[in-house]
């Protein structure tokens, strides 16, 4: 306890000093340490990456201040937790483990000062510049992607998701893929969405094109405020599309909900929309992507956590499942009223037009559609006897017939809450006859089933069984 109190005051006169100066040069001095996008924060570690030609003049040192107050020359170090790198595009790396000698843990949080040191015209020692970095102890990890999420991407489409060097544990809880053969890009971007809210209060956004079947075309995604300046993708290649940008900018939405401050942003794809006279098409994927940040409002401002919202996908084309089905005659033309059984026996005569419809029960889908495959009679109530009479074939009305049966389109005047629940039409009143003989087959009685039976009889015949039956596509 005494060790920690001593710690906390010696971080204390350390970080004021360092402001003094700061202060006064700031309005003469290109800033290295300006860039949101240096510091990555692990879950052991955090990682500096300064750009090629950051130091500015060869005469500056990078300089840190251990938990003493003293100032340190950065290098290797591991007996201290530090470690410094070059990496392949002349940026330097400095990893810096949370235990390190020039770390301080304050109130939830990971602070380092690190700064520029040089010399004055009078040979004296002077920092040029400083600068405060903090990481939160409790990071939000995100989950290590699948294997098969990260050996989709191919080798020359990888993008960085970390500078090196970093470990695997580092790469994963950013939700990116590791690999210790690729020397250049050990972690790298996974086949989806890679989103992460910064300590230092950034979007970062990493979109896959093999998002959305088919593939989004990246050129056409962009955020949802528009295309200004500071919106615009950090980096683009083949496979991917990254965005980083402020909390504050970009047209993102903010509300206190609780202890929490939340922001809200979404990157969205246009389309490419071919219209005709007779109507409009497009071939491209419908794309929306929702990214929340939540950040603690009380204390010091530290991440909560990420949450990405996708369209939901489609819904499955077909599924089993029961379905209620009921086949049922209407009395007039319009379909204002149907018989009920009370009204049966109802009397036909030959060619007089019946009016069908068959509907499905009991669903409130509007994307259900009701597809009538096969539509036939029988002289009987067994729907599979042999001697039949097509109605429908395929849909269509049977071409066989010289009285057609008339399909009746449906739509939304038709006032039916979900009209493509439903198929009508119109058939003609008929007898079946011996095939051999010509005779009719005694009277019948024309009985249509699926739940509403239909009968009609012609007068003069004795009555017998005649069935309709209509089986879906």
């Amino acid at each position: 306890m005494g060790v920690v109190g001593q710690a906390m005051a010696v971080f204390g006169a350390v970080f004021l000093g360092l402001l003094g100066p700061f202060a006064l040069v700031v309005g003469t001095w290109s800033r290295p340490f300006a860039d949101p996008g240096l510091l990555a924060c692990g879950q052991g570690s955090l990682q500096l990456t300064l750009p090629s030609g950051w130091e500015g003049n060869a005469s500056f040192v990078l300089t840190a201040w251990d938990t003493e107050g003293k100032a340190h020359a950065l290098q290797n170090d591991s007996g201290c937790g530090l470690w410094v790198s070059d990496a392949l595009d002349g940026s330097r790396v400095v990893s810096v483990s949370y235990t390190s000698c020039y770390v301080f843990g304050w109130d939830g949080n990971y602070f380092i000062i690190v700064g520029l040191e040089g010399t004055d015209a009078a040979g004296q020692k002077v920092v040029h510049e400083e600068k405060l970095f903090m990481c939160p102890a409790d990071l939000p990890a995100l989950d290590a992607p699948s294997s098969s999420v990260c050996s989709a991407v191919r080798s020359q489409d990888r993008l960085p998701c970390a500078s090196l060097p970093i470990s695997q544990g580092d790469c994963e809880v950013r939700g990116c893929c590791y690999n210790p053969r690729d020397k250049v890009k050990t972690c790298y971007y996974g086949n989806t969405v890679t989103a992460h809210c910064t300590p230092d209060g950034q979007f970062s956004i990493a979109v896959s094109r093999d998002v959305t079947l088919p593939p989004v075309i990246l050129d056409s995604v962009h955020l949802a405020s528009g295309r200004s300046a500071g919106c615009i993708p950090v980096v683009k290649n083949n496979a991917f599309v990254v965005y980083q940008f402020p909390l504050s900018a970009c047209g993102t939405t903010f509300q206190v909900t609780g202890d929490q401050a939340v922001y809200e942003n979404e990157l969205v794809a246009s389309r490419d929309v071919k219209t005709g006279s007779l109507g409009s098409v497009t071939r491209d994927s419908t794309f929306r992507l929702h990214v929340r940040c939540s950040y603690a409002i009380t204390g010091t401002f530290v991440p909560l956590s990420v949450q990405v919202f996708t369209l939901p996908p489609l819904p499955a084309v077909s599924q089993p499942g029961p379905l209620s089905l009921e086949l049922r005659v209407a009395s007039d033309e319009r379909y204002s009223s149907y018989y009920t059984d009370n009204d049966y026996p109802v009397v036909k005569a030959l060619r007089d037009p019946i009016y069908i419809e068959v509907r499905i029960l009991q669903r409130t889908d509007p994307d259900l559609v009701l597809v009538l495959h096969h539509c036939w009679a029988t002289p009987s109530i067994n729907p599979h006897q042999q001697t039949q009479w097509p109605v429908l074939v395929n849909g269509c009305p049977y071409a066989g017939d010289n009285y057609q049966t008339q399909l009746v389109p449906l739509s939304t005047a038709s006032g039916l809450l979900f009209p493509s629940h439903y198929q009508r039409f119109t058939l003609y009143t008929f007898t079946f006859v011996d095939s051999a003989s010509q005779e009719v087959l005694s009277g019948l009685e024309v009985k249509g089933v699926l739940s509403i039976p239909l009968r009609t009889v012609p007068p003069v015949f004795p009555a017998k069984a005649l069935l309709f039956s209509c089986r879906m596509s």
